[in-house]
């Protein structure tokens, strides 16, 4: 692996056999990767017991009328009780958004939630609460033993593919289908 690589705006595809349970049959979008380490939101594992509205009544955010129900994703393992929403380009925090690239934008800032309390909110969005991240070369080790395949970020496979079809789409986008994959990977 080079030391310049740069995975942001990609997604990670767990292997089979990936050794932490929370990471497992994961699709995670990456937000940020430098030699400083790598930052990404796991986009197919819906929460099952916390709904938005939940989430809004905890922060004291009214929803209205115009507001869409979204689900709530786990994140990631790290600062799980943090907010995080991967939206299209094109809408952008008073506060602070991070361009991931041409498609992507990721806001952690409050007002994005007010905004989507209030139907002004991006079209396309994923909330989720904490993320995935890696120290430096932690992630390129990981890949390395082929612990993650990666393809390119996808707005309908992150915002419009059904949660339990993502890991195989992400999969198909590749030319892999999940039945030729074995948890064996790299052990003739």
């Amino acid at each position: 692996m080079t030391q310049d690589m740069n995975l942001t705006g990609k997604m990670l595809i767990a292997m089979p056999g990936m050794a932490d349970p929370r990471f497992g049959n994961a699709v995670v979008f990456l937000c940020a990767h430098s030699p400083e380490g790598a930052m990404g939101l796991i986009i197919n594992k819906p929460t099952k017991d916390l709904q938005m509205r939940d989430l809004f009544e905890q922060l004291s955010i009214t929803m209205g009328e115009e507001a869409r129900e979204l689900p709530v994703y786990f994140g990631g393992p790290v600062e799980h009780g943090r907010g995080f929403v991967l939206h299209e380009r094109g809408y952008n925090s008073a506060i602070s958004t991070l361009t991931v690239n041409a498609d992507f934008a990721m806001t952690a800032t409050l007002d994005i939630l007010e905004d989507l309390a209030d139907g002004r909110g991006p079209g396309r969005a994923l909330l989720a609460l904490g993320y995935a991240g890696w120290g430096p070369g932690q992630l390129e080790a990981e890949l390395t033993q082929n612990g993650w395949l990666t393809c390119d970020g996808d707005l309908d496979l992150v915002f419009a593919t059904p949660d339990r079809d993502k890991w195989e789409a992400a999969l198909a986008k590749l030319g892999v289908s999940a039945l030729m994959l074995s948890s064996e990977a790299g052990h003739a």
